[in-house]
């Protein structure tokens, strides 16, 4: 009689060890084959109890943000389905990517946050979650995961193409003619302009770039953001907030600058990082597709048509897709391809080990 085998894993409130079980399910009934205790580290227990403490702290603030995300997504897909009188029943599934809380996949580490068995239960369909960490199980950075949908999305037979993601981060997708896909996070994309924008105007963002138009960036703040060493390292890389927040920045500025000349060196930094990115990467290119809220920003995307040019520098409106939809749409390929076993890294952007199916599937 041919196995059946499945192991069980458990590490309980005593916090004394993990137990592990090895289990045969191919007769009448589960046999138990093997079982092993690993007693934890000190260290480890001690900080396993101090975590499981109620304080108010950061483990309990992440789960509630994680439900009211759930229902957020949650309400986004009926309005999604109802204004396309589409029977939610006929979805296969939803790729949902969460909140990113934490982005450390040099520590063997990334969190997104968003509840997707609260999401499943409150649509009643399949949600696949938590796309990004199985690249980096498997040595890989777990991001970027666009580049392969953006390929099948805009690659061209007869020219080589960037695709460049203006979201928080920014991040690029190298899609030549002969189909050999790359990519990494060139560094902050908004992130920095509109925390600055919050803090200064008291919005989310500097609408157009037009606050950052009327000044000039600050060429020794500029020269001292770019020594950041992110920016020299090889690819594959990528990073979040963890590196590039308000600490980063406030370390940076001088005393007494202009807070107008500081968004306008965000903008350039911005500008700068990716266009360096390209002349030393991908030489070879000759068309930028841009997607992400980055696009929104005129003064930005003026800029880097002026360091790019002679490279073309196009919104993906004028390629099928709007700007705010590549990225969303982006996971629900991913998802599909979890469906159908099918990996969704590209090994050669996030230096994974090999191809590997991402996501977590929960049922309706």
């Amino acid at each position: 009689m041919s196995r059946e085998l499945y192991a069980g894993l458990m590490s309980g409130t005593s916090l004394d060890g993990v137990d592990a079980v090895l289990l045969d399910f191919a007769g009448p009934r589960p046999k138990p084959l093997k079982h092993v205790h690993r007693a934890f580290a000190p260290a480890l227990r001690a900080e396993l109890l101090a975590l499981n403490s109620q304080d108010g702290g950061e483990l309990e603030r992440s789960a509630v943000c994680a439900n009211e995300l759930a229902r957020a997504y949650a309400a986004a897909i009926t309005d999604l389905l109802a204004g396309a009188s589409v029977d939610r029943r006929t979805l296969q599934a939803i790729g949902c990517h969460g909140q990113t809380v934490r982005h450390r996949p040099e520590a063997g580490y990334t969190l997104q946050i968003g509840n997707a068995a609260l999401l499943a239960e409150l649509t009643g369909l399949r949600v696949i979650a938590d796309f990004r960490s199985r690249d980096v199980a498997a040595g890989g950075q777990g991001a970027p995961l666009a580049p392969a949908f953006h390929a099948v999305m805009f690659a061209s037979t007869t020219e080589n193409r960037i695709v460049l993601n203006l979201g928080g981060m920014a991040n690029l997708s190298w899609l030549p003619a002969d189909g050999r896909v790359a990519g990494f996070d060139t560094g902050p994309g908004n992130c920095l302009m509109d925390l600055w924008a919050q803090k200064h105007l008291g919005r989310a963002l500097d609408e157009n770039g037009a606050w950052a138009a009327g000044a000039r960036a600050d060429a020794a703040l500029l020269g001292a953001l770019l020594a950041e060493p992110y920016f020299s390292l090889p690819p594959p890389k990528s990073t979040g907030r963890d590196l590039f927040n308000e600490g980063w920045l406030d370390r940076r500025l001088p005393p007494a600058i202009d807070p107008r000349v500081v968004q306008a060196t965000l903008l350039e930094l911005t500008a700068q990082s990716v266009a360096q990115s390209i002349r030393l990467h991908f030489p070879g290119a000759q068309r930028l597709i841009a997607c992400g809220g980055g696009v929104r920003n005129g003064a930005l995307m003026a800029r880097l048509g002026e360091l790019l040019t002679p490279v073309p520098v196009e919104s993906s409106a004028g390629h099928g897709i709007g700007p705010s939809q590549v990225e969303a749409a982006a996971f629900a390929w991913l998802a599909r391809q979890a469906v159908r076993a099918k990996a969704g890294n590209v090994p050669a952007v996030t230096g994974a080990r090999g191809p590997r199916i991402l996501g977590a599937i929960y049922p309706p």
